[in-house]
């Protein structure tokens, strides 16, 4: 499998293309604010083609680019319909400095042609590749991961895990449609995944789920988590 990812845009929000291999059709996870330059640059490269867009959350440093890059390649959107508002008006639930600092003030956006609400523990067949989106609501109402049964460097599965979990840390949970008590269900249930399992958030760096359940501070208290290594 072919995973590529880079950072776009304010908040460095990153953007993944995955795909079985070069050569072939992918998937577009996350497209955030200026993804496009760098989206074509990994196409070109690796000779893909998107088959949709796939978006874990309705933030605008996500989705900031959905709707050209759905255009460009005439492809469906899917996001959970919890958050499908935030597709036409990502900048309704942000504060003024927020939209001030962002320079996103006037900017028009808009649904794609095509919009595909997921549900919970759906399974996609896109380009090739099977995937798992699971409702992980507490960072938004709509969140969700995408999972992958392999992909990692020794056949491990694979986690797109949005603002849900990081490395060493977990997504905010005091912006607008967060809720801390759902985003510790959903990590306690994202955290029975095998020790293996390779998480690519949407900031930062990769991990696995074991190590973020062994060292990660903001996850002690959760049903199965092991005492976290002074």
């Amino acid at each position: 499998m072919l995973v590529v990812g880079f950072p776009t845009g304010l908040f460095a929000a990153n953007c993944y293309v995955v795909a079985p291999s070069a050569g072939e059709q992918c998937v577009v996870i996350d497209p955030g604010q200026d993804a496009v330059a760098g989206l074509t640059e990994v196409l070109r490269e690796h000779r893909l083609q998107p088959a949709a867009v796939l978006v874990t959350h309705g933030h605008i440093d996500h989705m900031w680019s959905v709707l050209p890059v759905c255009g460009a390649n005439d492809v469906a959107a899917y996001i959970h319909g919890n958050d499908r508002d935030r597709l036409a008006d990502p900048v309704g639930t942000l504060s003024p400095d927020l939209v001030e600092a962002l320079g996103v003030a006037g900017v028009t956006f808009g649904e794609p042609d095509d919009v595909r609400e997921l549900t919970d523990g759906v399974l996609l067949d896109l380009a090739g590749l099977t995937l798992t989106a699971d409702h992980t609501p507490g960072h938004t109402e709509g969140s969700v991961v995408f999972r992958t049964v392999e992909g990692g460097p020794d056949g491990e599965g694979l986690m797109f895990s949005g603002d849900l979990l990081f490395a060493g840390s977990i997504g905010r949970t005091d912006n607008a449609g967060g809720d801390d008590v759902a985003m510790r269900a959903s990590l306690a249930r994202m955290l029975t995944l095998p020790d293996e399992t390779v998480v690519l958030p949407g900031h930062g760096r990769s991990t696995t789920i074991g190590r973020e359940r062994a060292t990660n501070p903001h996850l002690r208290g959760l049903a199965g988590v092991r005492q976290v290594r002074p």
